[in-house]
């Protein structure tokens, strides 16, 4: 049947293929009427795919008349010659092929012959000249066999071998390398097999959850499904999943649920070629929001965009084919299994061959409450190494069977919170139920964030796959390596009386996102109603509750205000109100920030994140007194910090000298070890200015910067630009002035690269950089670079805002991060004639919310015609107008 028979009539090929003359060849005006004709083709397959038509179809119609394009070159270059056939491979085998994916082609030739070679080569040019993209190999029988032996990709892809044209006879070379019984066995290639799957998910972080996921490749991708088609064929003589219904193997749901995620995957592939014009199989954030309105789907509000549902979605298939694809497998590793080796465990559970089974099939319909069990019993015994393909099914079955009375049943509550009473412990327990979906059944509103993305640069993880990560590093903090690595969040774990309560206000911070509202506020209500279900102590559902309303309170705190503030402290620990509420919200805020992004953890966090954990501590003694007045304060720090430079041999005399050009702020402001270095670094000069002193890695967990100069416009722009030009990241800067007319100007910084202090030679390059813009009457410009290809895609208008703060003025920026951000918005207040005094500076993945605390030139706070002068400027340099 040809092309045009099995299109709608409205956008058949218009050209049929004109008769091939044999041997003649294809002249030049016979490749431009079989140009024209695939373009036609490809049009009517794009413009039937936007009507509607499944991808299925279309990628099998495409196939076909790649066919009759290949037979119809093939006969004109070679006619019918013998000892000489043409195989289609790969998808294009299988009778698959995507608008851009390559024709992969086997010609294979029981003999090399110089007339027929000059064919070939023919052959093979008019398919590239007639924009056909060819995958092409050319062997004779002995080579087929030699790389087969040595390669499990090329007997894989003589598999799918299908002849479109030659020497029929040809197809017994195929066969017999196929069929030869010491050529990959089926324990041999299974084995194989299994090695290349492993691989290839450990190149995606063994996860389907990746925000930028691979469709065929990565795990619960159409490769999945490919090769469990390749393993039914080599074990069991099966190409399709009929056939492994047939013999029980799979059940019609498992086989329907195969079928459906492949043709959800097809469509999203189908389409990605469409948009990106090339063979891309990655989902990157490109192509993702075209891919979502080109597919249908509608943003329903701003916590629900058409692009998030569209990636959930694709989530939802891959996770499907890669739990079936991961059951499916054991079921033919099985084969291979001593049936004698067999141990009882329990009385419900037996070991056979080392994959745990159940003694009675119908206990999970009996006792739903044996599905939280069996993975207790699997996490026990250390001679269990997996779950048998059978007793998979039956968890599978058994979900589906009791399906919503799961939430409700209290024996399965029950067991649950036996489990989460263990603790750590139990995290490996609620990550194999979460992959079996059981997880979900028991926590609908788990469920309902399954394969959730959040569509920025800041998550890296969906909202399910994130929460798992989240449990997981609860379960790290509280192995022995973390004594190290996390000393304060060890401590703290390894000493809570109730663990589960932190394991249950992990599954459920983030539970309610996508719902259209606050997910912390519809957090806590869905975590007071699985307390209450669970039948928890009031007090106990209330922590648990407060943990999860206030999830963000700890880190909004540390990263968004200046915890060296007594009041900010104050106002944070007011909030908190006891140590038990602290110390579980510390250990919830450290586990969501690392299970966010690896990337988001650095040494300035842990010790921004401690400090504040010590600074509420303290306040939250019950013999505490009110905060000392701030002139308490300075002269307790100008003693502690008298007395240890004293130790050092220093003299008193010239040390009270330096402090009298040190504001009250930095004895308030700055930490005992920075007072002391700053001092240091100062009379080491002997009085000389500028003073340029780099700590690469100092108390604050990043490098200092201390800056002491006459006082100048532009300063602060000058050294930002030079931080920028360095690609040195600024997390936070506070800049002083003496009372004659010095800048006392703090950097703290991490490298832009890696997210970590400065090398001591990366230190003093910055030293010998900064030191000569000081000596430069302008300032240095900015770098010029380009935003990231991440970031194009997430920019969003900038916000500005102004609020009072005494005599100062605060200026709040919200906008899409983008390189030397912070020396343009610099090089603005330069322009408006702004003062610095104060800056906080904190990146969310794509989103910036940066503070400054900024005066005029009369020190004063900005009227409004200042302000709005410094929006203009702000605007400007950000490439924004009002």
């Amino acid at each position: 049947m040809s092309i045009n028979e099995l299109l709608p009539a409205s956008i058949r090929v218009p050209a049929r293929l004109p008769l091939p003359v044999p041997r003649s060849g294809v002249a030049g005006e016979a490749r431009r009427a079989l140009q024209s004709w695939l373009g036609d083709l490809d049009r009517a397959l794009a413009q039937a795919f936007a009507e509607g038509m499944a991808a299925g179809e279309l990628i099998a119609l495409r196939s076909a008349a790649i066919d009759n394009l290949l037979g119809h070159v093939w006969i004109a270059c070679l006619g019918e010659a013998r000892g000489v056939a043409l195989f289609a491979t790969g998808g294009y085998g299988r009778g698959r092929l995507f608008p851009q994916s390559d024709v992969d082609l086997l010609i294979l030739v029981d003999h090399v012959e110089p007339g027929r070679g000059r064919a070939l080569e023919q052959f093979l040019a008019t398919l590239w000249d007639i924009g056909l993209k060819i995958g092409s190999a050319v062997r004779d029988a002995a080579q087929c066999r030699e790389l087969a032996v040595a390669d499990l990709s090329v007997f894989t892809s003589l598999m799918d071998a299908r002849r479109i044209a030659g020497d029929a006879s040809m197809a017994t070379v195929v066969e017999s390398i196929l069929t030869a019984p010491e050529i990959w066995p089926a324990r041999a290639y299974l084995a194989a097999r299994m090695a290349e799957r492993d691989a290839r998910h450990a190149r995606f972080d063994d996860t389907t959850y990746q925000l930028e996921p691979n469709l065929k490749d990565g795990p619960g991708g159409l490769r999945t499904l490919d090769a469990l088609r390749w393993m039914a064929r080599r074990l069991l003589g099966e190409s399709g999943f009929e056939g492994l219904v047939g013999r029980g193997w799979l059940d019609p749901s498992e086989r329907d649920t195969l079928l459906q995620s492949e043709a959800t995957l097809w469509r999203i592939r189908y389409a990605l070629h469409l948009e990106a014009g090339r063979p891309e199989e990655r989902l990157l954030f490109d192509y993702q929001r075209a891919l979502a309105r080109r597919l249908g789907f509608q943003d329903e509000h701003s916590s629900n965009l058409g692009v998030e549902q569209f990636m959930q979605s694709y989530f939802q298939a891959a996770t499907q084919v890669e739990r079936l694809g991961v059951q499916l497998t054991e079921r033919f590793d099985e084969l291979f299994d001593d049936p004698d080796d067999r141990q009882r465990l329990t009385p419900d559970f037996e070991s056979r061959a080392g994959r745990l089974t159940l003694i009675d099939p119908e206990l999970f319909i009996r006792r739903p409450q044996a599905l939280i069990e069996i993975f207790v019993v699997r996490q026990t015994w250390p001679q269990v190494v997996g779950l048998a393909a059978e007793t998979m099914r039956r968890i599978h079955q058994a979900i589906a069977h009791h399906g919503e009375a799961l939430a409700g049943c209290p024996a399965v509550l029950a067991a649950l919170m036996a489990l989460l009473r263990q603790g750590p412990t139990a995290v490996d327990v609620l990550w194999r139920m979460n992959r079996f979906g059981l997880l979900t059944a028991i926590l609908p509103p788990l469920g309902r964030v399954f394969g959730r993305m959040q569509y920025d640069l800041f998550h890296v993880y969906t909202v399910d796959e994130h929460t798992m990560r989240v449990l997981r590093n609860v379960a790290r903090f509280a192995e022995p390596a973390a004594a190290q690595d996390f000393p304060l969040a060890h401590q703290l774990v390894t000493r809570l009386a109730k663990p589960e309560l932190l394991l249950l206000a992990a599954l459920f911070h983030d539970i309610a996102k996508g719902r259209g509202g606050d997910h912390s506020v519809l957090g806590e209500m869905d975590a007071r109603e699985f307390c209450r279900l669970a039948g928890l102590e009031a007090e106990d559902a209330d922590l648990v509750a407060w943990l999860v309303r206030w999830h963000l309170l700890m880190s909004a705190t540390a990263q968004r205000q200046d915890i060296t503030d007594p009041q900010v402290v104050q106002r944070f620990a007011n909030e908190v109100m006891d140590w038990e509420r602290l110390d579980h919200l510390y250990l919830l805020t450290v586990a969501d920030i690392i299970g966010t992004s690896a990337r988001l953890w650095n040494s300035w966090k842990d010790r921004l994140l401690r400090d504040l954990y010590t600074s509420a501590h303290y306040v939250l003694r019950s013999d505490s007194e009110a905060t000392p007045h701030a002139s308490v304060r300075v002269q307790s720090a100008r003693e502690q910090a008298l007395d240890r430079l004293q130790s050092e041999g220093l003299d008193p005399a010239s040390i009270t000298a330096v402090w009298k050009d040190f504001p009250a702020a930095s004895f308030l402001r700055h930490k005992l070890p920075q007072i002391c270095q700053q001092t240091r670094a100062i009379l080491a000069r002997d009085g000389a200015t500028p003073v340029v002193d780099v700590q690469p890695l100092s108390v604050r967990g990043c490098t200092d910067l201390f800056v002491y100069a006459e006082d100048r416009p532009g300063l602060f722009a000058a050294i930002t630009a030079v931080l920028d030009r360095r690609r040195f990241t600024v997390l936070e800067a506070r800049i002083l002035n003496s009372p004659r007319g010095l800048a006392l100007d703090t950097f703290l910084l991490l490298d832009a690269d890696t997210q970590a202090p400065a090398t001591m030679e990366r230190a003093a390059e910055l030293r010998a950089a900064i030191e000569q813009a000081l000596h430069q009457p302008a300032s240095a410009k900015p770098a010029q670079r380009n935003l990231s290809r991440h970031q194009k895609y997430f920019q969003s208008p900038p916000r500005i805002a102004f609020s009072s703060m005494g005599r100062l003025t605060q200026l709040a920026l919200v906008c899409s991060d983008r390189p030397g951000l912070l020396a343009a918005v610099a090089q603005a207040f330069e322009e408006a004639g702004v003062n610095v005094h104060d800056a906080r500076i904190a990146t969310f993945g794509e989103r910036v919310e940066d503070f400054f605390l900024v005066s005029g030139r009369d020190q004063a706070a900005l009227n409004l015609a200042t302000q709005e002068s410094l929006l203009h400027a702000v605007l400007a340099r950000l490439g924004r107008r009002r």
